[in-house]
């Protein structure tokens, strides 16, 4: 069984993991080109928007209109980028999970493993088909509200003469598919993410099946011990390296929700209003989906120590009761993942990062009063 095979199909239309059976060189030629056109559209998009903030903004208004997508398009090109430069590690972390001990051994625990696979799948495809809307909200929109008055969906600076039709359609659609690449990266990367925390969920419970059969083979619990610190050292492993993504997600996102509620309370127009909120459900999902499934690996954690108190500890040997104990001592320090030491990943976090971006919005709100 593959480990997040969905997840690496998106990652791979997204333009950022190129599919391991594409071994022969026109092939790889050709995905490089692909991944090229998508980096480019990413970086030009967000170019442009950085030179007109810096040349043509004038007023508040202007500059929130022109930031909350150029940040947006910026932060998936950083991960487009980011999972290109760490292939490696990220394919090892991967292939990690199907090695020995957190390879499943037996019937029941590659059910555990394929009932983690079905949540992950699930998962991915509501983010997917959720910023799949946002994207056709925005695109529906731009067509009614933008096209017909030959304006761009979002100002930028251009340093030619795009009035003519045929090169203001190419730059149109170039900003579109700039728009609609960023959505597609940040679902594959983000998905990519949340599936490395559910597998240590799944981890957790494989070794609480595994801790289950102490009571018929008490030999099992040395390797049961060293599961367990290999699945806190492959916790942290995913923290170190992908903890500048989530931080740099986590400011971003902020921004983004406070200057779209601000950009949704000056709106007038309601086509504009409904684009407004789906963009701003996505990018709520976005930092969502972090923050679940880091506080599922917190509970799943500690749940451990829940299961191995409710085995049959009588029939057990008295060194191998010591040796529970120390996994229980251990298990009372959760696995929390954290944005470079900063920002815990849960739920709270999640409330947090609301209520910031509403203080931020009333200042803006009061600043325009």
């Amino acid at each position: 069984m593959h480990v997040l095979k969905f997840t690496l199909l998106i990652c791979a239309f997204a333009g950022c993991w190129q599919p391991s059976s594409w071994t022969a060189i026109y092939k790889h030629i050709i995905y490089k080109t692909y991944s090229l056109f998508l980096v480019s559209s990413l970086y030009l998009f967000s170019t442009s928007q950085f030179m007109n903030i810096v040349l043509n903004v004038e007023n508040s208004d202007e500059f929130i209109d022109s930031l909350y997508m150029m940040l947006t398009v910026f932060v998936a090109g950083y991960k487009q980028v980011y999972m290109w430069i760490d292939r490696k590690n990220v394919m090892m972390i991967i292939n990690v999970l199907e090695k020995k001990p957190f390879a499943p051994c037996e019937a029941r625990e590659e059910i555990i493993q394929q009932k983690f696979e079905r949540l992950i799948r699930r998962s991915t495809l509501r983010y997917l088909i959720i910023v799949l809307g946002a994207i056709i909200s925005v695109i529906a929109t731009s067509v009614f509200l933008e096209f017909k008055k030959r304006n761009l969906t979002y100002k930028a600076w251009i340093p030619f003469d795009y009035s003519n039709f045929v090169v203001y359609f190419l730059i149109y659609s170039y900003q579109l598919v700039g728009m609609a690449t960023s959505g597609i990266v940040n679902v594959a990367c983000e998905s990519v993410i949340s599936g490395l925390l559910l597998h240590i969920c799944c981890q957790l419970e494989i070794l609480e099946y595994r801790l289950t059969k102490l009571t018929h083979s008490e030999n099992i619990l040395p390797d049961c011990i060293r599961h367990h610190n290999l699945i806190f050292e492959y916790a942290c492993t995913v923290n170190n390296m992908f903890a500048k993504i989530i931080a740099l997600q986590f400011a971003v996102s902020m921004l983004v929700v406070c200057s779209n509620m601000y950009r949704i309370a000056m709106a007038t127009d309601f086509a504009t209003i409904i684009s407004l909120l789906v963009y701003t459900s996505a990018i709520l999902t976005q930092i969502f989906i972090y923050c679940w499934f880091g506080n599922e690996v917190k509970l799943k954690s500690v749940h451990l120590m829940s299961g191995i108190y409710n085995m049959e500890w009588p029939t057990l040997s008295n060194n191998n009761k010591r040796n529970l104990l120390i996994i229980m001592k251990r298990s009372l320090t959760p696995i929390e993942f954290s944005s470079v030491y900063i920002l815990t990943l849960n739920l709270e976090s999640f409330v947090s990062l609301l209520k910031m971006s509403y203080s931020m919005y009333n200042v803006l709100h009061q600043t325009q009063e």
